[in-house]
């Protein structure tokens, strides 16, 4: 029977052995190779991939290697690239993991090396992909880029929690070396070697980018519940409102009205800020029975982009006369006083802190969050030069945001996590959204060049298949200098070039300070004007909605946060379904009496009107409305009021700051659909 044993012995070992893709102990074998084909343990495919193959200067290419392999047998795996090309590539290696759930692992480790004689790049990017997001609609990527590649075998230990893209590590379904002719500028030509791809667990995952911050501080609203927590809350602020929904009377003329709505709105930044820090709620929220409940939650904690939009919500108070000089003097100076003390990284403020505490709530510095705080300040200096040009250029100073700025994407990260010493994964990259506006200001501070802007996508390619329309006319353009491609998306024949999920804040919001209209009537200006036509068109023939103005807001009835929009309009349109009264406002600049009509219409159809202006969404189909006041939202809706009454008032004092003249140039120079 020793034959049997024998037998028997030799297959649980072939059954259990990691180059089968079995995990064994702490480790799983992804492929290393030694069986003589590119198919890994799991059965998935493996090959070189290339961006662009019609492209004859560009090639990619693998084999197995006995001659430069890791180890004393078997094989490696050899990757030949040649990215040396006038148009974009990029290229490298791929190996189909098939869903494999990698949760129980903490490190992905393998060897490489390059080729001494053929020359090789010294870095290069790895990446995970997960089949699809949350959503359901798109795959995530978790990437890292190695460093310091030399002609020598080296062991590469990446954890898994700086791949900041994933999360969950389940259903992972391909792992890709990646080579880009931006990133591998020291040698676009060459040879790497790697072996050895496993999972390992070390027990020692790192920071990640969902570590809490431990809070140092107790406040007295952490000692109660409900109604008494809030009412502690409403000790610290200025005010509170004491109604519900009050009785209002509105002017037949529609600047009288918008003037009403514009002081009831001022309200908010009045009153919803904490009188210790200066600092605005990001927001609060109370059922239609009453304001307050053991369902009524006041947000004590704020966000960068908030502040910024107090400032120049303060300056708009002005403006109207809501406020006076010496107050507003007052609660700026306030703000910059713990804008000054606040806990930062790199010159940057945290993205979020506790009103209460003022202690940072938050792991992450935000590309858009501090270009918001930055312009309110940029706003605050000009409109009130005396009082604050010289504290404000300290601090804009001390916000370097090439920072953010990737050479080899050319786009800006979303942000840093401080904690786990890794940028975000994504970047922005879709150029009609809220972040122009921070990279239009951060090029007139020359802390990007002149190319990120035409490096952020008009469209994207045909074959990237995930976007809502085929881009038409999407053919190469030169702008000052600088060649990239445009296109367009279509609805009802009206081209017009897309946002990232069709929304009208991002569309819009840019417009609170710079003068799209007027610089760029034959681009961004013209854009602008077309997703507010169309978004009408769509919402009151497509969707037979009797009010429009889709965008992400609160949930009604007002516990959650969504994102809506026109799909259609979006490169990942975000769906229908709700209406938020702050789009309305921002389209006040292009489409004003259609504006004001359906302001007027919301008040008629549902109950959305509250001492401090509108609510901040009703679900059209149910009528149920969010009793929610978001300080963002109430932001973009005071500065636009402003803007609109006040001749343009928040977006001349930033467009009037020298750092816009280099940019102007390209909002005046492209045109979208010549």
């Amino acid at each position: 029977m020793s034959w049997l044993k024998s037998f028997l012995i030799f297959f649980l070992a072939f059954l259990f052995s990691p180059q089968f893709g079995r995990s064994e102990g702490s480790s799983l074998l992804i492929h290393n190779f030694d069986q003589g084909e590119l198919s890994n343990p799991f059965g998935g495919g493996s090959g070189a991939w290339i961006l662009n193959p019609d492209d004859g200067n560009q090639s990619c290419n693998v084999s197995l290697d006995t001659e430069m392999r890791h180890g004393e047998r078997g094989f490696s795996l050899k990757l030949d690239y040649d990215l040396d090309s006038p148009v974009q590539a990029q290229g490298g290696f791929w190996t189909q993991l098939l869903g494999q759930d990698l949760s129980s692992y903490d490190h992905l480790q393998f060897f490489v090396r390059g080729d001494p004689q053929a020359g090789f790049s010294h870095r290069f990017r790895i990446e995970f992909k997960k089949s699809k997001n949350e959503r359901g609609v798109e795959k995530l990527v978790g990437s890292f880029t190695v460093e310091g590649v030399s002609g020598s075998w080296q062991e590469v230990s990446i954890p898994l929690s700086k791949m900041t893209g994933i999360l969950d590590w389940k259903d992972i379904e391909e792992l890709v070396i990646v080579l880009k002719d931006r990133l591998n500028t020291d040698a676009k030509k060459g040879t790497l070697y790697f072996d050895d791809f496993r999972l390992v667990t070390t027990g020692d995952r790192g920071p990640g980018i969902s570590d809490p911050i431990p809070k140092t501080i107790e406040k007295a609203s952490d000692k109660v519940e409900g109604v008494e927590r809030a009412k502690v809350l409403i000790n610290r602020l200025y005010g509170f409102p004491k109604e519900v929904l009050p009785k209002r009377s509105f002017s037949e003329d529609d600047n009288a009205f918008l003037r009403q709505v514009a002081q009831d709105t001022w309200g908010y930044f009045r009153d919803m800020v904490d009188e210790e820090s200066g600092l605005p709620l990001d927001n609060f929220f109370f059922p239609k029975e009453a304001l307050l409940s053991s369902k009524t939650f006041i947000g004590d904690y704020t966000n960068v982009t908030n502040v910024g939009l107090y400032l120049m919500c303060v300056v708009a108070g002005m403006d109207f006369g809501f406020i006076q000089k010496e107050k507003a003097v007052q609660r700026i100076s306030k703000v910059l006083d713990t804008v000054e003390r606040l806990e930062s990284y790199h010159g940057f403020l945290y993205n979020y802190y506790d009103t209460t505490t003022q202690e940072r709530t938050s792991n992450f510095v935000s590309y858009v969050d501090e270009g918001w705080l930055t312009i309110g300040m940029i706003v605050v200096k000009n409109a009130l030069p005396n009082e604050f040009k010289e504290r404000c250029e300290n601090l804009i100073g001390q916000r370097n945001f090439s920072f953010f700025y990737d050479p080899v994407e050319g786009q800006m990260f979303h942000g840093f996590y401080t904690n786990a010493g890794v940028y975000a994964e994504y970047h922005y990259g879709a150029f009609y959204t809220e972040p122009r506006a921070i990279s239009f200001m951060t090029i007139g501070r020359g802390q990007a060049p002149d190319e990120h802007w035409f490096m952020m996508a008009r469209t994207f390619p045909e074959s990237y298949t995930w976007q809502t329309q085929v881009p038409q006319n999407r053919v190469k353009k030169e702008v000052l200098g600088h060649s990239f491609y445009g296109g367009y998306y279509t609805y009802r024949d009206i081209p017009l070039v897309p946002s990232w999920g069709g929304s009208l804040f991002e569309a819009l919001m840019p417009t609170m300070v710079i003068d799209e209209k007027n610089l760029a009537p034959q681009g961004l200006g013209l854009n602008d004007e077309r997703h507010v036509e169309c978004h009408i068109l769509y919402a009151k023939e497509d969707l037979k909605y009797p009010v429009w103005g889709m965008s992400p807001c609160s949930i009604p009835p007002g516990d959650g946060y969504s994102e809506y929009g026109m799909p259609n309009l979006g490169l990942k349109g975000y769906g229908p379904g709700v209406v938020t009264p702050h789009v309305t406002f921002l389209s006040l600049e292009f489409a004003p009496q259609k504006a004001v009509e359906n302001l007027r219409k919301m008040i008629e159809l549902y109950p959305i009107y509250g001492e401090y202006g509108f609510y901040d969404a009703v679900d059209v189909k149910t009528g149920t409305v969010s009793y929610k006041y978001l300080c963002l939202d109430q932001a973009m809706s005071f500065i636009a009021l402003d803007n609109a009454l006040n001749e343009g008032a928040i977006r001349k004092r930033f467009m009037a700051d020298p750092l816009t003249e280099k940019p102007k140039k390209f909002l005046k120079e492209e045109k979208f659909f010549d």
